[in-house]
């Protein structure tokens, strides 16, 4: 009963201490420390800091046959570990001093292990290069230095009666209760190593998504407006992911010199494998369209090309549509995708639907086409789901009943106040809620031979 009370008080002491080095861990000086940064202001600290954990570790412990059972030795030792040689040898002085001062047979045992300790803790240090050990090799470490500790207390203490007594009474307490604390030191500092390995990877991945987002932004058009020397119609967007990089985009380009190809798509999923597919889309879309007007063949050629080798399962819905420029005639394909909203006069309305599915889930469907002839002044505006979908604080959905309003309150062109009307009113309704979808919008406004503006 005696060893274990002996043993619950030595661990109390060092209980104290690892809560303290806790808090040491958390702070910017041992930041600096973790960084490589031996200055000398630093050491000085490391000496002065973990010589008075050794000091606490004797006042801590408990009197027993004309001795002090303690955890003395740990702060020099951590002190050597994580400074080298020179800082463990000052951390081990202050404690080995205070030691000596207190007398008793031992004093001299005890003052000469607790200063052997912090070198031995150093030269650990030298030999791995600055690296502090890990778990099991630190807490093996430091019971050998109290197994160290009881042999100088056999050799050098007397009467050699009495030091036998004490080492069988302590021997395990002691080894026990430091090396439990050096164990948990050494745990809180890999904890602390893999916390700040996470937060840099984090920052990298942070860096990386930042620069992905910079790209995938570049990949549609940004400059606006696109065709300045067209003044038949004008076409304004933006894009909004929810991530760093999403599976939304749109495009628009010129097909010949009368005809306007203008789309927007919604990859499922989101984040990068999102964004990667969102290029490839677009891509074969540009691509396809570039030497065949017609939208369903565009769609049904790019649906090709994306079911070959989708292991991942991933699709994408697409809204099409072709303008010919000196007639208002735009002929349109669906895949899948909401159908946009034409502005014409003071009626709002829904195009007809045309008849597809999304893109890449199944090879060999059909895609049927629709027209319809704008009239100037007329405005399209397309749309992906994000934004008929966007919630507030309460859970609620902007519907596509947000959106039908929001149009009946912009005006009719220019389209830049057409979409950043409808942004606006988006961003009032869900106000400080996070968004959980990318938002989309374009908006195409037609004014023929004649302009309006």
């Amino acid at each position: 009963m005696e060893i274990i009370d002996l043993a619950l008080n030595l661990a109390n002491s060092m209980a104290v201490i690892m809560v303290v080095a806790y808090v040491l861990t958390r702070s910017r000086f041992y930041a600096q420390i973790m960084a490589g940064d031996l200055s000398v202001r630093n050491r000085l600290y490391l000496v002065l800091i973990f010589g008075a954990f050794s000091v606490y570790g004797t006042v801590s412990g408990i009197e027993l046959l004309d001795a002090v059972a303690n955890t003395r030795d740990l702060g020099p030792t951590i002190a050597g570990l994580l400074g080298g040689p020179l800082v463990g040898l000052g951390a081990g002085l202050i404690g080995g001093i205070h030691r000596f001062a207190l007398g008793g047979f031992t004093q001299y045992s005890c003052s000469l292990s607790t200063v052997l300790a912090g070198l031995i803790g150093g030269l650990v240090w030298h030999l791995r290069k600055g690296k502090f050990p890990g778990i099991r090799d630190a807490a093996l470490l430091s019971v050998g230095i109290e197994l160290f500790h009881m042999a100088l207390t056999l050799v050098i203490s007397r009467p050699f009666g009495q030091a036998v007594a004490l080492v069988r009474q302590v021997i395990l307490p002691m080894v026990l209760a430091n090396g439990a604390g050096m164990a948990f030191f050494a745990f809180m500092l890999h904890n602390l190593s893999r916390e700040k390995a996470t937060e840099k990877a984090k920052l990298e991945i942070e860096g990386e998504l930042q620069a992905a987002r910079q790209i995938q932004m570049s990949i549609v058009p940004r400059v606006f407006p696109p065709f300045p020397d067209r003044p038949e119609f004008e076409i304004h967007a933006l894009l909004e992911p929810a991530r760093e990089v999403g599976g939304d985009f749109y495009d628009f380009f010129l097909i010949g010199t009368h005809h306007l190809c203008f789309l927007v798509g919604d990859v499922s999923g989101k984040g990068v494998p999102a964004s990667l597919y969102m290029a490839v889309t677009r891509t074969l879309l540009r691509s396809r369209a570039s030497g065949d007007p017609a939208p369903d063949e565009i769609l049904a050629a790019v649906n090709t090309e994306l079911c070959r080798d989708n292991d991942t399962g991933m699709f994408v819905t697409v809204f099409c549509g072709v303008l010919d420029i000196r007639t208002g005639e735009t002929v349109y394909s669906c895949g899948g995708h909401e159908l946009p909203c034409l502005l014409s006069g003071p009626e709002i309305s829904t195009v007809p639907p045309a008849k597809g599915t999304a893109l890449g889930a199944m090879e060999g469907l059909p895609y049927h086409r629709e027209m319809i002839r704008m009239s100037p002044g007329d405005t399209l505006v397309l749309f992906t789901d994000g934004v008929t979908e966007a919630m507030n604080g309460a859970g609620e959905f902007w519907g596509k009943e947000g959106l039908l309003k929001a149009l009946q309150e912009v005006p009719r062109h220019p389209a830049p106040a057409v979409t950043e009307g409808v942004s606006g009113a988006l961003k009032q309704f869900a106000g400080d809620a996070p968004q959980y979808d990318d938002i989309t919008i374009l908006t195409l406004t037609y004014y023929g031979e004649s302009p309006l503006q």
